[in-house]
């Protein structure tokens, strides 16, 4: 045999070597993609991927999950839904999806509820939530209030100036209360004099800012509810405390005189004097792992003894720079020993004790003999809190429509109502949002696109092109 029929022959079985183990391997990646899968979220923010409060969320909620969505069968609505809930699927496998045809079980359809093409019916642990908006906010939102274990119900006093629930104006907080709604909490108002009694499942008072004084009958009803272990967020507002002395003082909290000036605020473009920007937190599970800045306009200082029995911790502190001024706040606004107070100064406190006993809450029943009923309401049950809880800050601008929006304002305004719930397990678990993908181009600029697409950008390919061919044809 020659060398170059060796060679020929060494050649053909490389080949065929090459093959069998090029194929070989394209067989094995095909078997591993049917066992593992991979996949990488490259778009702007990894607005594709869920959020990691979500991912946290998923991870609590063990049992299987199944979503139901009516959605007519064409192809984008259905894709789109397909692919949303795949995000979940991702991180919890026991996820399950079916689809129905709102066409095709229209009694279903009406004794459900269902009015929106594309709407999903989310089931788990035998409660149930719909979602009719196909995005991860919504869907979380629905998650979440299925965790709840019952109803949370957060009742606003009014009567008083309060801020109100549901009221429009600047300072009230229909803002607020509308996200505290879609995450599964129910909101009622209550005036004391027409409803002399606080309900029994009431899971948190909220006192937002009374602007006269509360009759002695009002204040006796609050203190009581505190006695037989409610939990309450008292917001008030620097000077008067409307009536609200004789709560004030068995807790341990004592008002500081004046309104907290930060000149720290000015770095972030206030303008006014009396508004306070906090970026560092008490160590508490409502500000763990809070790490977003909160802006308080007319705030003042708190100072706690709590009383035996009861734990206190600070939950907000203005920057060291600040002070109370007990002037006016006009003009030039300079510290004055003396009289005002030097930061860094207290704004936020959370009270805890434990739950008192079932004798003591009847000792308290028989001292409060009013019965509390409301059609709005459910059948009413008591709530079985481990803790009472109770947060007061000296401010509720912060929380109104007009303040909502700036920086971490809203998270902490759940965070805390989700920490007087006793809801440990879902704080801070906010929905990831999508970064800005919108582009606002100005008249100018929309026209100078338009002309350099229109005729430059031609021009620049008709003239490369003339000078290459100028130049060949010079050779």
């Amino acid at each position: 045999m020659t060398p170059d029929n060796r060679s020929r022959i060494f050649n053909r079985i490389q080949t065929v070597m090459f093959v069998v183990l090029f194929m070989a391997l394209i067989g094995l990646l095909a078997w591993l993609s049917t066992r593992y899968t991979f996949q990488a979220d490259w778009t702007s923010g990894a607005r594709n991927t869920l959020s990691e409060p979500s991912q946290e969320l998923l991870s609590r909620m063990e049992p299987v999950i199944q979503i139901t969505a009516y959605a007519r069968e064409t192809d984008g609505l259905r894709d789109g839904i397909t692919e949303m809930i795949g995000r979940y699927q991702r991180y919890k496998e026991n996820i399950e999806l079916s689809f129905i045809n709102p066409d095709t079980m229209p009694d279903q359809i009406r004794e459900l509820g269902i009015t929106q093409d594309g709407e999903l019916r989310i089931k788990y642990e035998g409660r149930t939530e719909k979602a009719q908006s196909i995005n991860e906010q919504t869907i979380t939102n629905a998650l979440q209030r299925l965790m709840r274990s019952g109803e949370r119900w957060i009742v606003f006093l009014e009567g008083h100036g309060e801020r109100r629930a549901h009221g429009q104006a600047n300072h009230d907080m229909s803002e607020w209360a509308s996200h505290l709604e879609r995450k599964g909490i129910k909101i009622r108002s209550i005036n004391l004099v027409n409803t002399p009694g606080i309900p029994d499942n009431t899971n948190v008072l909220v006192i937002a800012s009374p602007q006269v004084d509360l009759l002695p009958g009002e204040v006796r009803i609050i203190r009581e509810y505190i006695n037989k272990g409610g939990n309450v967020l008292w917001l008030n507002e620097p000077g008067k405390l409307n009536g609200l002395e004789s709560v004030a003082e068995p807790l341990g909290i004592e008002f500081q005189p004046g309104t907290i000036v930060d000149p720290v605020s000015q770095l972030f473009g206030v303008k006014h004097p009396a508004f306070a920007v906090v970026a560092d937190y008490g160590h508490h599970d409502v500000t763990m792992d809070f790490n977003t800045i909160t802006l308080f306009p007319m705030a003042c200082g708190l100072e706690i003894d709590a009383p035996e029995g009861w734990v206190g911790t600070p939950l907000l502190e203005s920057s060291a720079r600040s002070w109370s001024e007990t002037g006016k706040l006009e003009g030039e606004v300079e510290f004055n020993k003396g009289s005002d107070i030097n930061g860094p100064l207290t704004m936020g406190i959370a009270l805890t004790r434990q739950k008192i006993t079932n004798g003591d809450e009847e000792e308290n029943n028989t001292e409060n003999n009013t019965e509390t009923s409301s059609e709005d309401n459910p059948e009413n049950n008591v709530t079985n809190n481990i803790d009472q809880r109770i947060v007061v800050i000296c401010d509720g601008d912060f929380l109104s429509n007009s303040y909502l929006g700036n920086g971490g304002n809203l998270d902490l305004g759940l965070n805390i109502i989700n920490w007087l719930s006793n809801d440990d397990e879902i704080i801070a678990i906010r929905a990831k949002t999508a970064p800005d993908i919108h582009l606002e181009l100005t008249n100018v600029s929309s026209a100078v696109i338009g002309f350099g697409f229109l005729f430059i950008l031609p021009l620049l390919l008709i003239g490369s092109g003339i000078f290459i061919w100028l130049k060949r044809r010079n050779r």
